[in-house]
């Protein structure tokens, strides 16, 4: 790859960016560089999840290196994860502190905790020293106020983090409005950490704006951009390909994800759940998607749900995102 490229970074996205789609998405698309994983909560007691420590075991993420990511608020408790993340080969784990949903932050975690600065301060004083392993953050621009950035920012600053990666919105903004380049650019300026930038990359468009924006960036996190179309990296990255064969593509990147899913998801039902959650990314990226994506995502069996999946397929969609 040339020095020039940008590093593309999967975003975690709960629900569908584990290692079974990483995995699979990586043996039919190129153009990503490496992934950071949905995040695994601390628990109390010290307790481990071992299902959530498959998801980011090396030896199961060859394809598409991967970074773990831990949400919490206790210093002891994060300590405790990351030392067994650091036994299973990983040398450097993020931390949470940008999830918008309302029922984590009203916990004091994710974007919950950015109201609170010298809580951070004091967690991060505790952990960096305790961890065998570098530290990352995953931040917004505040919970509530963008302006809240800055005292966050001077937090930060007083702590070495291998690099902040920043969404320009509020946690309570979820994923309305627009990403604040002004603000994003501001907190660039005051801090003297690296930054990767995360948010509204959903075309080459979009992903060029920021990038002249923002030259001094080389890291990019994408997530539902990639979810919506598959393709987006390689199309940064401008890698050849026959335009003609991009719905086979997807048909049998689908193929695949669904057989791969079918060995670790039990019931029909929350396996065609499961796929039925890409398809309000991918489906709206197809021409005149919004009669047959329907009846894909009404399939009330799984047989309903390949029949009707295939007969899409069949019908040789047009793919424009």
């Amino acid at each position: 790859m040339d020095k020039k490229d940008p590093i593309l970074i999967l975003a975690p996205l709960q629900g569908f960016t584990d290692v079974t789609f990483r995995n699979v998405y990586a043996k039919h698309f190129c153009g990503l560089d490496a992934s950071l994983a949905p995040f695994i909560s601390t628990m109390g007691q010290q307790r481990l999840k071992p299902s959530r420590l498959r998801d980011v075991d090396p030896h199961l993420n060859q394809l598409l290196p991967v970074t773990p990511q831990i949400l919490g608020n206790v210093a002891e408790d994060f300590i405790f994860l990351a030392g067994h993340l650091a036994d299973m080969g990983h040398n450097l784990v993020n931390w949470n502190l940008g999830c918008p949903h309302s029922k984590i932050a009203k916990k004091g975690r994710g974007s919950g905790l950015l109201l609170f600065p010298e809580k951070i301060d004091a967690l991060l004083d505790r952990i960096i020293p305790d961890i065998p392993m570098a530290l990352s953050v995953k931040i917004r621009l505040g919970r509530k106020n963008k302006d809240e950035i800055h005292d966050l920012i001077k937090v930060f600053d007083r702590h070495d983090l291998d690099h902040i990666i920043l969404h320009p919105r509020t946690g309570i903004q979820m994923y309305q409005g627009t990403a604040d380049h002004d603000t994003f650019g501001a907190a660039m300026e005051q801090s003297r950490h690296s930054f990767v930038y995360n948010g509204d990359i959903t075309d080459t468009h979009a992903f060029l704006t920021v990038k002249n924006r923002f030259p001094g960036i080389n890291r990019f996190m994408i997530g539902r951009g990639i979810l919506a179309n598959p393709f987006l990296p390689e199309e940064i990255k401008a890698v050849p390909g026959d335009p003609d064969q991009r719905t086979a593509r997807l048909q049998a990147f689908h193929d695949d994800l669904l057989a791969a899913y079918s060995g670790i998801i039990s019931g029909p039902g929350h396996l065609t759940g499961r796929m039925k959650g890409f398809w309000n990314y991918l489906g709206p990226s197809f021409k005149n998607h919004k009669k047959p994506v329907k009846t894909i995502l009404k399939s009330t069996s799984l047989p309903a749900y390949t029949h009707n999946v295939a007969h899409f397929f069949a019908a040789q969609p047009v793919f424009c995102p």
